[in-house]
């Protein structure tokens, strides 16, 4: 069964810094693209940063050279470095996993969310 368990939310101040993680259980982290989400109350679910196997990344405007995305293949884990914090950054960032295999689309997988609040 897989499971993506988030770690390292918190409250911080503005201008601070977070790291999240997330450890991916099973075989899939070697063949996943992996990725950060976040859902700020009232607003939907939308991509932060993503890394593929090969260690290609991508960032939402809005957190571009402040948030660092990186993989440790060995330990199965994906982090989120986050810096310079805005409250505006205040949400529920969910780990996700899209696994591809030799077969049919990419399966995709969710951790269960851990909340980042930014605020004084």
């Amino acid at each position: 069964q897989v499971q993506l368990v988030e770690s390292g939310g918190g409250l911080v101040q503005p201008g601070g810094s977070l790291r999240l993680s997330c450890a991916a259980s099973g075989s899939i982290f070697s063949r996943s693209i992996m990725g950060w989400y976040r859902q700020a109350p009232g607003k939907q679910r939308e991509l932060v940063a993503t890394i593929t196997t090969t260690d290609r990344t991508n960032y939402a405007d809005s957190v571009k050279g402040r948030f660092t995305i990186s993989r440790d293949t060995a330990k199965n884990t994906v982090y989120l470095q986050m810096n310079n914090l805005r409250p505006e950054d205040t949400a529920v960032y969910y780990c996700n996993a899209d696994h591809y295999t030799a077969y049919g689309p990419p399966q995709r997988y969710w951790g269960q969310g851990t909340q980042v609040a930014v605020s004084l």
